[in-house]
């Protein structure tokens, strides 16, 4: 049976009804040198929020990755590399049970200057889910570029912390646009009954 996630727009997520767990990842971001706030002035408390939606696609078999973007610590001219879970701690700190995988890019797209891509491509994720720190900023940029490397996105947007609240709008609008020229918006409550309707498939 085809499931979907409710009311993502402007289609149906996923676009073939396939949430089969193993093909899915929950891409954590985070720039680097950002705190890690737990509530959003009153918008809710996207790191309780992350954590369920990372536990439910861990439970279905998916991958929950953190990524710090931007960090200068992949720039040119350092000598010597701390290990990436101590780099990838802004995502991290994101996941109250920790992650699969960490993942440094040296940009703000999390593909920049990262294995990102190629740990995907090992694991056979085809679908992605982006939350975290910079809706309108590495969150953005990432899922542009994952788009163009093939892969199905959905924006979760109630479990993204905008830069600039003003801007949220706009960003949305740039997914929606051509029928989901980036992929798909939608809400975390939505995901989490799509995974659970999924998980409870014979």
């Amino acid at each position: 049976m085809a499931v979907h996630v409710a009311s993502t727009t402007p289609y149906p997520w996923p676009y073939d009804g396939d949430l089969a767990g193993a093909a899915a990842a929950l891409l954590v971001l985070a720039p680097a040198g950002s705190a890690a706030p737990t509530t959003d002035h009153g918008r809710g408390e996207p790191s309780g929020t992350i954590g369920r939606l990372a536990a439910a696609v861990r439970g279905g078999g998916g991958l929950v990755i953190a990524v710090t973007t931007a960090s200068a610590a992949l720039r040119p001219g350092r000598s010597g590399w701390p290990p990436a879970r101590e780099l990838a701690a802004d995502a991290l700190a994101l996941l109250p049970e920790g992650a699969d995988e960490a993942v440094v890019a040296g940009g703000i797209d999390a593909f920049y200057g990262s294995d990102l891509d190629l740990l995907l491509r090992t694991r056979g994720v085809e679908r992605l889910l982006l939350v975290g720190i910079g809706l309108e900023t590495c969150i953005h940029s990432t899922m542009r570029d994952a788009n163009d490397r093939g892969y199905e996105c959905l924006l979760v947007v109630d479990a993204c912390l905008p830069v600039d609240a003003g801007l949220v709008p706009a960003a949305v609008s740039m997914i929606e646009m051509s029928g989901g020229i980036f992929g798909a918006v939608g809400r975390s409550l939505d995901v989490l009954t799509a995974l659970a309707l999924e998980g409870a498939q014979p």
